[in-house]
């Protein structure tokens, strides 16, 4: 099966600034109002793409349909779906993506996804389902037309017993038909210059965007970066920690570290910018002003 042309993986390879959001399917209306808020602020700075979340063990499969049906039926951006391996069979798993191709969603984020018992336990296999993420986007590629992207890690995924490993796990993840990449959250620009340089080293030659989320509040950063299996870089912390029982000042800083994280990601020649914006647009949209502010 042929590769379907894109626009999302054309622009990245282009080496024009792209810019991409990320969504989670909300929980209640009070959410859904404010999610959709959001979509229309962030829909006219013109991402490459938007991707919607999928949760732990396909907690949200219907309303990550949903929202991307509705992206793709009610305003101009391309929609991406995430996919995980978790709780499911390959056959729910074609379901899946027949769903989607009748939603007239074309592009998927293949994961493996956390285990169910949460980040750094046990991988525990679904019978009957795939267990890794290249075998999920195989089963993509063979399930219809679409274009299919990756997770990559700045500094490795916590389960890889090395850095070269991680990045040989990537070039599978090509190999199985992936065309892009999209990393987790990014701590250090030199992370993501590492990764990139790894995986070059091992044959990887698609985009890999790195992610970007601002420090707003400073327990729910560190209890991320912990998720991950990483720490809180020195720099980084030596910054916001005086400013924790001030949440105006802390904002405004990390707005700023982000910003000029962005700047040199860019410099460094990554071809875009993923933003977790956790469903609200207003530090995305003052970061993206103060980037074209220098552009």
């Amino acid at each position: 099966m042929a590769l379907p042309d894109t626009h999302l993986v054309s622009r990245l390879q282009a080496g024009e600034r792209s810019y991409s959001f990320e969504f989670f399917p909300p929980k209640d209306p009070e959410g859904e109002e404010v999610l959709w808020r959001s979509i229309r602020e962030l829909e006219p700075l013109g991402p490459t793409f938007v991707s919607v979340t999928y949760g732990a063990g396909g907690t949200t499969r219907d309303r990550t349909i949903e929202i991307t049906h509705r992206i793709v039926a009610e305003t101009a951006m391309t929609p991406v779906a995430h996919l995980t391996c978790v709780g499911h069979t390959k056959t729910e798993l074609r379901q899946i993506l027949a769903s989607l191709q009748q939603a007239g969603v074309h592009h998927v984020l293949a994961l493996r996804g956390d285990p169910p018992t949460g980040p750094g336990t046990p991988w525990e296999p679904t019978p009957g389902g795939v267990d890794h993420a290249d075998e999920l986007v195989a089963l993509a590629r063979e399930e219809g037309d679409f274009v299919i992207g990756v997770a990559a890690f700045p500094e490795g995924h916590r389960d890889a017993p090395s850095l070269e490993q991680d990045a040989a796990v990537l070039k599978q993840k090509m190999d199985a038909g992936a065309t892009f990449a999209v990393t987790e959250m990014v701590l250090r620009a030199g992370d993501y210059e590492a990764l990139v340089a790894r995986a070059a080293a091992v044959g990887v030659d698609f985009p890999i965007v790195p992610g970007i989320m601002p420090i707003l509040n400073y327990a729910s950063m560190r209890r991320m970066v912990e998720f991950s299996g990483r720490e809180f870089p020195d720099e980084v912390h030596d910054r916001i920690e005086p400013l924790r029982g001030d949440p105006e000042a802390l904002r405004a800083e990390g707005i700023a570290i982000a910003t000029q994280l962005c700047r040199d990601l860019l410099a460094a020649g990554a071809p875009g910018l993923h933003f977790y914006t956790l469903n609200r647009s207003k530090a995305t949209r003052e970061i993206f002003a103060a980037l074209a502010d220098q552009a």
